[in-house]
């Protein structure tokens, strides 16, 4: 089982907002070539990470609204989000250690 934590809307508040961790959101898609090479990644700092961080996935074709409300034009689009805000965003396909020193930063 994935470490990894499906984020909805309904789930946003919940798990992402009133989170006490930082959480690591990976807007994503299926058809995204990019998300699909960094996704092994994501799930594998996700393991490293649990109970230090929360690491969740939103897919932006099915959670548009999502997507809208934090303007992600493009994807991947990686946030970190402390204490309900957001604290850093990085775009595109980045290697491991970018995206763990991405986590990093937040803790």
């Amino acid at each position: 089982m994935s470490a990894e934590i499906t984020v909805t809307k309904a789930n946003f508040q919940k798990e992402v907002l009133e989170s006490p961790l930082p959480v690591l959101l990976d807007f994503w898609a299926e058809w995204c070539n990019p998300c699909r090479m960094i996704a092994p990644s994501v799930e594998q700092l996700a393991e490293a990470y649990k109970g230090k961080a929360v690491v969740g996935k939103v897919n932006v074709d099915s959670e548009a609204d999502l997507a809208a409300q934090f303007n992600i034009i493009s994807i991947p689009t990686l946030m970190i989000f402390k204490g309900g805000q957001v604290a850093a965003q990085k775009v595109g396909a980045f290697p491991k250690h970018d995206i763990e020193a991405l986590i990093k930063s937040s803790l």
